[in-house]
């Protein structure tokens, strides 16, 4: 890879030699402007302002506009000569955790290559170095005219440099954020935790870019004369109000079927619009019971064992069943009995005093009764 600057890093007092590459390349399509009467090209054509004449690339410089429009000339020899550290020297100025820049800084991206053998070493030491401490170095540099700041962490077994923004260039995010206050319930967090669960993570090879390849056949399909246009999708209407917790499951049940797997999130009378939604732990999938009839209970399966066990359970149970029978049988022919002697005893001596009571009234009867006398 052809190098687009030249210097050292500057470690402690180590100078180490290096080039920079591009670490980075664009491959969007590029389209020329055309004039759509006829196709012809039109071109920018870099013309000089005083007297009408197109300047060539070789005699265009730089300069600085002044206030009142008057322009200082500054050329590449005045830039190399500034009293900067930085001009030749990727300077490293401390080592931070990784999780300490902000990507909002993240800027370009190079390899730095080793400049020769001598640089071997000391390139090799600074990268395991940087490797054993989980660190990134924070540096300053110049290039193309201004210094910048950058960030070297390793990359499989190369040194790469991030050109970061200044922290003064990063806006700040005012009125960007919603300006009304929205409540989120802990249902709706744990949809969104189940479907960020489903989709997973992906592997940041497998990706491509579709609009590329899109643009790619339809311009193939055009230089063959085969184009046909298809239709364009609609524009989504703006201000759409929608079922949040409907479409977080649906799209859990769309995550699923594109991964292959079965299952998907609740559905029902628990995620509908207005119905109390269901809570749940955060990460696992939300499943509404159903809900029966007023105190209706429903019972639980029961548990599959194994042959041997379940025969010898039936049979110590019809054991116990028959047992129970026949104790039940002699107990209620015993009770039978005693209530049959407790009855013929009750007849037995009901006869008896009705007996003695017979024989009293026939001796009262045999007695004969004195006269009163005159």
């Amino acid at each position: 890879m052809r190098s687009i600057w030249n210097g050292a890093i500057s470690f402690g007092l180590v100078s180490i030699p290096i080039k920079l590459v591009n670490a980075t390349e664009s491959h969007s399509i590029s389209f020329r402007q055309i004039h759509l009467a006829d196709g012809g090209r039109i071109r920018y054509r870099k013309v000089c302002e005083l007297d009408g004449e197109e300047v060539p690339g070789a005699e265009i410089g730089k300069g600085y506009e002044e206030a009142d429009g008057s322009v200082i000339p500054i050329t590449d020899e005045d830039l190399a000569q500034l009293p900067l550290a930085t001009a030749k020297t990727i300077e490293i100025m401390s080592f931070v955790p990784a999780e300490e820049i902000d990507p909002l800084q993240m800027d370009a991206a190079y390899y730095l290559a080793a400049n020769g053998a001598t640089a071997a070493k000391p390139y090799t030491l600074l990268r395991e170095a940087l490797k054993r401490s989980r660190k990134v170095a924070i540096a300053k540099y110049a290039l193309r005219g201004r210094e910048r700041l950058g960030m070297l962490r390793v990359v499989d077994d190369v040194i790469a440099m991030h050109g970061l923004l200044w922290p003064d260039e990063i806006r700040v995010p005012e009125g960007v954020a919603p300006d009304v206050e929205v409540t989120v319930r802990d249902a709706e967090l744990d949809l969104a935790d189940a479907l960020m669960a489903t989709l997973g993570e992906v592997e940041m090879a497998s990706l491509h870019d579709d609009y590329r390849d899109a643009v790619e056949a339809m311009i193939a399909a055009k230089a063959g004369g085969a184009f046909e246009p298809a239709e364009a999708p609609g524009e989504p209407a703006g201000g759409q109000v929608i079922d949040l917790m409907a479409a977080l499951e649906k799209s859990v049940r769309a995550a699923k079927a594109s991964r292959g797997e079965t299952g998907a999130a609740g559905t029902g009378a628990g995620a509908g619009a207005g119905a109390e939604e269901p809570e749940t732990k955060a990460g696992a999938e939300v499943t509404p019971m159903r809900r029966g009839g007023a105190g209706r209970k429903t019972s639980a399966a029961p548990k599959a064992v194994g042959g041997k066990k379940s025969t010898a359970a039936s049979a110590k149970k019809t054991a116990a069943t028959a047992a129970a029978k026949s104790t039940s049988a002699a107990s209620k022919k015993k009770t039978t009995a005693k209530s049959t002697a407790a009855k013929s005893g009750t007849t037995k001596s009901t006869s008896a005093a009705s007996a003695k009571k017979t024989g009293a009234g026939a001796k009262k009867a045999a007695t004969p009764r004195k006269r009163a006398s005159a």
